[in-house]
């Protein structure tokens, strides 16, 4: 129970129980007595079994009146009075406050924190418990699976730290340098080195970070390069933002009209760093809703009433090759004749593999 707290504070106490114990969802899908609502007598009883604040209904509902004047979403029900007598007044019932997300919206938010691959496994369960909060009790039990989280999540404690970093250069268009990390056979994490032992260090000039794969990366450009490059933002470490200026993207390889994000998500759907370029490929028409997936809406095709269809698009090699190999049977590329070639020799090596008995 609270420590009894004076009545100038009993307008943020009903606001308190308003959110905490009365939401709106279940009005937008059912009927509306299914909502989470509650009566004056109801704000009176948590008032003093919550707060220790003893309050008649009248102030409760003026305090309520306070509330919606201020631009609090609240609303409720008004039952008209029986009699003409100016002495008998309207009732007002069923009280509940709009919560600025929905039932839906938030699991929504909450989803796509647990399909997230870069998010550590603390954070994320921090992050989920902010948004719980968000809406009413009943909402919260609803979400049970949100505590099924699996513990072995990536573990980078920077990486809010860095990704604020991140907003900050790409704000200020400066430079950052830092390290850059990977697993070793003994399943731990550590910075990358250089032929002599030492931390590799990466001075890039950032311009976005985009979300792709359930991960979340830094497009950018490596200073002593000319075209765009693609860094996980959970393997970053140690990032530095610089004082010298970042090199404008207009003077980087492709980037001549700025960054246009669609058409290089598009082109880099691993996030393979390097340029796209104009590949030909068969697709057996059962796998259209995949290319949409993959390559958007920026390709062209060629059908000709087929069990498959031809496709163009624009996308970087490397890239290309792991796509095809991943779609195997339902994929032939025909162009260009280098990438045809190295996967008929991957597939080739793969058959060979295969075909011998296993241990």
């Amino acid at each position: 129970m609270y420590v009894a707290q004076p009545k100038k504070v009993a307008i943020l106490a009903i606001l308190e129980i308003l959110n905490k114990y009365t939401d709106a969802t279940h009005m937008e899908f059912e009927e509306p007595e299914e909502a989470h609502t509650l009566t004056a007598k109801e704000i009176e009883e948590k008032l003093e079994t919550d707060y220790d604040i003893k309050l008649e209904r009248k102030a409760i509902k003026r305090n309520l009146m306070d509330l919606i004047a201020l631009g609090y979403d609240i609303e409720f029900k008004e039952i008209p009075k029986k009699s003409k007598s100016e002495d008998e007044e309207s009732i007002y019932t069923d009280w509940y406050i709009n919560h600025k997300f929905n039932n839906s919206e938030l699991r929504l938010l909450i989803d796509s924190l647990l399909f997230s691959k870069h998010i550590p496994y603390n954070q994320c369960k921090k992050l989920i418990e902010k948004l719980t909060g968000l809406s009413s009790m009943y909402f919260k039990a609803n979400v049970q699976h949100v505590y099924n989280l699996p513990e072995n999540l990536p573990e980078n404690k920077q990486l809010f730290y860095t990704i604020n970093d991140l907003d900050d250069a790409i704000h200020r268009k400066k430079q950052v340098e830092f390290n850059y990390t990977e697993y070793g056979t003994d399943f731990e994490k550590r910075i990358k080195l250089d032929s002599n032992g030492d931390p590799v260090i990466y001075k890039v000039n950032p311009y976005q970070m985009v979300a792709a794969n359930g991960r979340y990366y830094l497009v950018c450009n490596l200073d002593k390069y000319d075209d765009l490059a693609n860094y996980r933002v959970d393997r970053i470490m140690n990032i530095k933002v610089l004082k010298s200026p970042a090199k404008s993207i207009k003077n980087v390889k492709g980037g001549k009209n700025g960054l246009d994000l669609p058409k290089h998500m598009a082109e880099h759907i691993y996030m393979y760093t390097g340029e796209g370029e104009r590949v030909t490929f068969l697709a057996h028409r059962s796998i259209f809703t995949d290319l949409i997936d993959w390559f958007g809406k920026d390709f062209k095709i060629l059908d000709n009433g087929g069990d498959t269809i031809e496709v163009i698009v624009t996308v970087n090699k490397n890239a290309m090759f792991n796509w095809a190999l991943q779609y195997g049977p339902r994929v032939e590329v025909l162009k260009p004749e280098d990438l045809r070639g190295w996967l008929a020799k991957e597939t080739a090596e793969m058959a060979e593999k295969y075909s011998k008995p296993g241990l």
